[in-house]
């Protein structure tokens, strides 16, 4: 989904995520109508990576694994999640490793780093959809590609809807939606 500021992308995702319901027709996932007798059952398959990720004063395997008790964590899924979120060789390369704490909202980490550990919790979680809302901004353009390749390649069920304003990012997209005023202006599919 692409757009200027101001364009509606923030809303059009709201309505996918049922934080907002339509004004005017209805949200239909697989011919199925989402309602409020069904909202919770739709929320339980999405992951969300906004911008600026929320990180806890705790560790990266906590913030990973972020809502599970410590005795419910798979550290080996921890690891998997943060190979395909290219975050493995930075946590490896500290002294703690995944023990590290990343301070109060992650101040001890870039702004990179914490959005791959926003990408390594949204893997972790193992959603059927995953929406990355300017999640890679932070990234250089190398890295985004590799952890975007990773999550096209570790993840054959898995629909990606991202929200950037770098069109480079949706080269593997198969769908394109250009919004424009709070409207979807055009739609555009890969050949």
């Amino acid at each position: 989904i692409v757009g200027e500021t101001g364009s509606g992308k923030s809303t059009i995702l709201d309505i996918i995520m049922s934080l907002l319901t339509p004004t005017s027709g209805e949200f239909l996932v697989d011919g199925k109508r989402i309602n409020q007798h069904n909202i919770l059952e739709w929320q339980k398959n999405i992951s969300h990576v906004p911008q600026s990720i929320f990180l806890s004063d705790n560790s990266i395997k906590k913030n990973i694994a972020f809502g599970s008790s410590d005795k419910n964590i798979d550290f080996k899924k921890i690891i998997k999640s943060s190979k395909i979120a290219h975050l493995d060789k930075f946590v490896n390369s500290l002294d703690n490793k995944y023990e590290t704490n990343v301070g109060e909202r992650g101040v001890q980490l870039s702004g990179g780093q914490r959005q791959r550990i926003g990408i390594a919790r949204a893997v972790y979680k193992a959603s059927n959809l995953l929406i990355l809302d300017e999640a890679t901004n932070a990234l250089d353009i190398k890295t985004e590609e590799a952890v975007i390749d990773s999550l096209f390649l570790n993840n054959s069920n898995l629909t990606v809807i991202f929200v950037t304003h770098r069109i480079s990012t949706l080269e593997n997209c198969d769908m394109i939606i250009e919004m424009s005023n709070g409207k979807i202006k055009e739609i555009s599919y890969k050949k």
